[in-house]
């Protein structure tokens, strides 16, 4: 090993991240932390020609900080031109990053409800907060970019806050104002929005904030409907995955995560529909079309949830579909923030209208078995209509069988830096439950980067609370520090919470930050024991 990257088996990241805590920091926003040498200066920083493996997954919080390094034209904030590092990404982040793809898109999915509506020649109009846009756009319609004909966006900013239980009602005022104008358009057949509070305050350590967050969404879901009736557009209501009707751990902890809860769906008809059980998100697509009268599509194989429509059914023609991110079922009322806060206007609904639950977790949503849901499968999957498999299934299926040490992006990044005596820096999170990534598949990695026999592998890590125990970051550094002393291969030397890497607004003072973190170790300084 080169004299820079000795393997000890001292915990000493992992400590460090603990005496954060003590400071009264947490695993989301934790500042950043760097390994020093005896001189002071920082160990592993991003150098000129250096190879950097980004193993996330997901990708949209991913694209600006992977910019910073690879765009020769990126300008949002001072770097350092003459340091062109090359880049591997474990998926497509964005097809127009000069970088190698390690799990690169299938193909893009066909035939999804927002192409339906168009193929038809029918309008559509997506509506959302900033928080939600690249879920009710890209990942709802298949992970397209481009609006398909007769497709209408509409994101309404979201407030520019660093903490949302300062302002838990986010901007759904401004989404409503914008839903009640396209109802009142009769032009437009299909109204699809996103009310993002649930989910967005719900991943924040803060009861009050977050049955604030329910109230509101309860309330301007009161609003909507009964707009929607007086103009007689039929509703659905469902959500994308659970969170804060699961917020207590088995042992009391707090779970600031998503769940494996069904979530709900009701049918506000001016018809006396009924509904049958058993259904997933992927049956959501296929019960609009049905309300549309618009035929589903060969490639959809989930089914509409709809009993036989009468003949006489009205036939409107135009549907509302309200996502309601984060807002999942559970008839438990202990560590249910949803059944503990005010929501009349969802308990006269559920009892007044066609009513069921649908799956949001696991194999339903092309997720392991077991694992929970999240926004970009709940969205992929209502707009889709068919079971996609997960970028996450096809990744441990590879380390299962193998290929995964065979692939050709991770071959070309290690034995680049083998080859023109440089470094390599693996990048991303650490966690089990994180929708962005999994720490085995970090270990994954460090096995292979021993297999091909690498003397120089700096590890930089990213903490984020969400689905894990208060304080789990610590225990997954350690988890690291422990493998690559088993290993003999790698070195974690630097740390920094989620909430300064991995944006998704151009908050480009985050993503400064944690470019420094990376080229320059600005950060606390964590000794190294000798």
């Amino acid at each position: 090993m080169g004299s820079e990257t000795p393997h000890v088996a001292h915990q000493v990241m992992a400590q460090a991240v603990r005496e954060a805590y003590a400071r009264g920091e947490e695993d989301e926003a934790l500042e950043p932390l760097a390994l020093v040498d005896r001189d002071g200066r920082p160990l592993g920083k991003i150098q000129g020609g250096d190879y950097v493996i980004f193993y996330n997954i997901r990708g949209e919080r991913e694209v600006e900080l992977t910019s910073s390094f690879v765009d020769p034209q990126f300008n949002e904030f001072p770097i350092e031109k003459e340091i062109r590092a090359h880049f591997a990404t474990m998926i497509q982040y964005d097809e127009n990053l000069d970088v190698r793809v390690a799990f690169p898109p299938l193909r893009e999915i066909d035939h999804t409800l927002s192409q339906v509506i168009s193929d038809h020649g029918l309008r559509q109009v997506k509506i959302t907060e900033s928080e939600k846009a690249i879920h009710l756009q890209f990942f709802l319609n298949g992970k397209m970019e481009e609006p398909f004909p007769g497709e209408e966006r509409i994101v309404v900013p979201s407030p520019r806050v660093t903490d949302y239980t300062s302002v838990p009602e986010m901007n759904v005022a401004g989404v409503v104002g914008a839903v009640l104008e396209k109802i009142a358009d009769p032009a437009c057949d299909l109204i699809v929005a996103n009310f993002v509070n649930v989910d967005v305050v719900g991943h924040i350590e803060n009861e009050e904030a977050i049955k604030i967050a329910v109230e509101t969404v309860d309330a301007h879901i009161g609003q909507v409907v009964e707009a929607a009736q007086k103009a007689g557009v039929t509703t659905v209501i469902t959500a994308d995955h659970g969170t804060v009707e699961k917020w207590l751990y088995p042992d009391g902890a707090i779970d600031t995560g998503h769940t494996d809860s069904p979530v709900p769906f009701f049918l506000i008809s001016p018809d006396p529909l009924i509904l049958r059980d058993g259904g997933a998100l992927t049956d959501v697509a296929p019960t609009v079309l049905k309300l549309l009268g618009l035929p589903k599509p060969q490639a959809m194989t989930g089914n509409s949830l709809l009993q036989d429509i009468p003949a006489d059914t009205t036939n409107t023609r135009r549907v509302l579909l309200l996502i309601v991110d984060g807002w999942g079922h559970r008839k438990e009322s202990h560590g249910n923030l949803i059944a503990q806060a005010r929501t009349p206007v969802m308990e006269r609904l559920q009892e007044e209208y066609a009513f069921t639950t649908l799956e949001a977790a696991g194999k339903a949503v092309g997720m392991p078995e077991g694992t929970v849901g999240n926004s970009e499968a709940g969205h992929l999957h209502l707009g889709a209509g068919r079971i996609i498999h997960s970028d996450r299934l096809r990744i441990e299926e590879a380390i299962e069988n193998e290929s995964f040490f065979e692939n050709e992006a991770f071959l070309w990044a290690m034995r680049g830096a083998k080859r023109d005596g440089t470094r390599l820096h693996l990048l991303g999170i650490v966690s089990f439950y994180s929708s962005h990534g999994s720490v085995d598949h970090l270990l994954a990695l460090l096995r292979m980067a021993k297999r091909e026999g690498l003397d120089e592998v700096y590890i930089h890590s990213m903490l984020g609370r969400r689905g894990e125990h208060p304080e789990s970051g610590a225990r997954y550094i350690q988890q690291v520090e422990e493998a690559t002393a088993q290993l003999g291969a790698g070195r974690l030397v630097s740390v920094i919470g989620r909430f300064w890497s991995l944006d998704r607004e151009e908050n480009w003072d985050r993503i400064e930050k944690a470019y420094r973190w990376l080229v320059h170790g600005e950060a606390r300084p964590v000794r190294e024991v000798s």
